[in-house]
């Protein structure tokens, strides 16, 4: 410690005047030293110890107990290119067949329900058919297409195969060749056969499998495919524009993993689409313009070589058929109720042995044979037909074409629900009513004035033609207001829209309905029908919608909330441009009669003793759809506000302009 030292002068200082210079050096020492002392604490001072992490470097994680081994591997492909696959191998696996399923949806999100150890439960997503796999011991084998998730490459939507539209050496059907090439010398537990199976997207890529088939592929069963996204599956139905889709061609195109979400700016669709103006101003707020897919599709608003050269059912016609097939197609699909039929036709022309192209028809929506489907919407069907056809079609399908010792199955060529009855059929071929001793025939079914329907042609005393305005600005929804957004969720109502009660429709002055006298006999039909409409517009463009319905009778006992419900059977939308020419759209000339031919998806179909028939006819399905303008403009996703004009249209129902419905109607011999 220091002492107070004396000032000069103080008598107790003379005697230590000698040693004061050492004093002051000797402080300014001290006082030096501390500086440096300080400055160095502050560049060499030791940190403060950190709190251990709890967090290891890396976890890994316990498989105890598990019934399956989860490995995850990178399959190269030819062009160099690396696809994540997850392959799912069950613990007590020998010589087991191998399920594919080539998904653009995520395989390790599909995969990984990490809440247990079971197979069943890990598969519990979008696409797996979980019990199936679970009790047959598959080796269960899911992979993200090139450009999504976990793959490298490019990302195109619905890749086209090798050809115009594609100048790669590589395609869909060169992948799943390189994989199950990869897949067949390296897992051990396998026999080496592989089916590959897929919904939707995925139904598409099993059916791009079929191009030039490697050997080991012995099954592919498409459910719900993709086919033809211009004639009538996800993105146009005969030139109306499904504009509902525009989120999903942003969210899946523009991150490779569906980070980029769509917004929405009100809470009913009807109002957000139609404040808009057109499909096309709608995609410019929300920054579409920057998925190469969208602007492919208001490049291509026609049926041209873009759409032609991609439809997989014209595709396949041109391959030789060496691939057992299940197609798999719901009577209520309401995203691809085209693709499974289309693609019947293509291949079953190739089966002369009726032996590898087998048809399943269920009433379901899009997916739902892999869900439970004991009912849709208010519709039961005293069964679970999803479970009925997992476990008495498809697991012993894929068993005989898949293991070793080929054990039989008993699959008819076409196993057909037979709604209305709420039935199975077992028929040699599509479309047949009954397995023998029945005809199918063409029938007319034809309107009337005063809004009738009979199967009696019209005669010369009634009116010529009824007529409805139909205004853009008002458009008719083709779901009941509030119209939701589709985000898939459990209060989701896109996905039973087509069972949808129509009396709301049938209540607008702007939609036609025409329906007939309750039936004194069950009419069963089989098959597609045709709209032919005698139709005039006073625009230059039109829509038409067309709607066969099934009426029930006013009371219904067992169920009062079907009371009068008008359920659709068969409807689509036909946009009037395409008239004369799918690919060469013309406008119409106005206030002229034209004839229209409307092909609706195919129905199998009982309407009971007591109901009725019921046609109606509209302009619009908004915002499911685009608005047509009414006037010809040369791409409708551009139309501008002036071009939506109300139109007079007249639909005829005289003996020389007889509008009708021709159904496949199905008669006892």
């Amino acid at each position: 410690m220091l002492t107070p030292f004396h000032l000069p002068g103080n008598p107790r200082m003379s005697s230590h005047r000698t040693l004061f210079p050492q004093i002051v050096l000797t402080i300014v020492g001290w006082t030096l030293a501390a500086a440096a002392a300080t400055a160095g604490e502050r560049t060499t001072k030791p940190k403060s110890p950190n709190y251990p992490s709890e967090t290891p470097t890396e976890f890994k994680a316990s498989t105890v107990g598990f019934d399956h081994q989860r490995r995850e591997v990178e399959i190269a492909m030819r062009d160099g290119v690396k696809l994540h696959t997850v392959i799912l191998v069950p613990k007590a696996a020998l010589r087991a067949p191998m399920l594919l399923t080539r998904t653009p949806y995520d395989a390790d999100g599909l995969t990984a329900n990490a809440h247990s150890p079971r197979i069943a439960s890990v598969l519990q997503g979008y696409d797996n058919v979980a019990d199936l796999i679970d009790e047959a011991g598959y080796i269960r084998v899911v992979q993200d297409v090139r450009g999504k998730y976990g793959s490298e490459g490019d990302y195109v939507m619905n890749r086209p195969m090798r050809g115009p539209l594609n100048p790669t050496p590589v395609d869909h059907a060169t992948d799943t060749w390189d994989t199950i090439e990869w897949l067949t010398k390296n897992v051990p537990e396998s026999n080496g056969r592989v089916g590959i199976i897929g919904i939707s997207y995925d139904g598409y890529l099993s059916l791009t499998a079929l191009v030039d088939p490697h050997p080991a592929l012995k099954v592919s069963v498409p459910m719900n495919p993709m086919v033809d996204g211009w004639l009538g599956d996800d993105w146009f139905h005969h030139g109306a524009f499904r504009q509902f889709n525009m989120s999903y061609m942003l969210e899946q195109v523009v991150t490779r993993d569906n980070s980029a979400t769509w917004w929405f700016s009100h809470a009913d669709q009807y109002d957000e689409f139609l404040q808009a103006g057109s499909a096309g101003a709608l995609g410019k707020i929300r920054g579409l313009e920057q998925s190469g897919f969208w602007n492919k599709v208001v490049a291509h608003p026609a049926y041209d070589a873009f759409w032609q050269q991609q439809a997989m059912d014209k595709i396949l016609a041109a391959q030789p058929l060496k691939v057992a097939t299940m197609i798999v197609h719901g009577l209520w699909d309401q995203e691809d109720i085209y693709g499974a039929p289309a693609v019947y036709r293509a291949l079953e022309a190739k089966d002369t042995k009726n032996d590898q192209v087998y048809l399943v028809m269920g009433p379901w929506n899009h997916g739902q044979q892999i869900d439970e489907a004991s009912s849709l919407g208010p519709i039961r069907f005293d069964a679970n037909t999803a479970l009925q056809f997992r476990r008495d079609v498809l697991r012993p399908f894929l068993d005989h074409f898949l293991r070793d010792e080929a054990p039989a199955h008993d699959t008819a060529p076409v196993i057909a629900f037979e709604t209305g009855s709420n039935r199975w059929q077992r028929l040699a071929s599509w479309p047949a009513g009954c397995d023998s001793g029945c005809t199918t025939t063409a029938t007319p079914l034809y309107l009337h004035a005063d809004a009738a329907l009979s199967f009696d042609a019209p005669t010369a005393a009634e009116a010529v033609a009824s007529e409805y305005v139909s205004d853009p600005a008002k458009p008719i929804p083709y779901t009941r207001r509030p119209v939701k957004p589709v985000l898939y969720g459990d209060d989701d109502t896109w996905p039973n829209w087509l069972v949808e009660d129509q009396r709301d429709a049938a209540s607008r002055t702007d939609v036609l309905t025409f329906v007939s006298e309750p039936l004194a006999e069950p009419l069963k039909v089989a098959g597609e029908p045709i709209a032919h409409l005698f139709a005039a517009t006073s625009g230059t463009d039109s829509d038409w919608v067309v709607k066969l319905i099934d009426v029930y009778p006013d009371e219904v006992p067992r169920q009062p909330e079907l009371g009068g419900y008008q359920l659709m059977i068969s409807a689509d939308i036909f946009r009037g441009r395409y008239r004369e020419s799918y690919e060469h759209p013309q406008p119409i000339k106005a206030d002229a009669v034209l004839p229209y031919r409307i092909p609706l998806p195919i129905a199998n179909h009982v309407f009971a003793r007591g109901h009725r028939l019921m046609v109606q006819i509209q302009s619009s399905w908004f915002p499911l759809y685009d608005r047509n303008p009414q006037t010809f403009v040369p791409n409708i996703f551009f139309a501008s506000p002036a071009d939506y004009r109300k139109a007079t249209q007249h639909i005829h129902h005289s003996v020389e302009a007889s509008s009708r419905i021709e159904l496949p109607v199905v008669r006892n011999n």
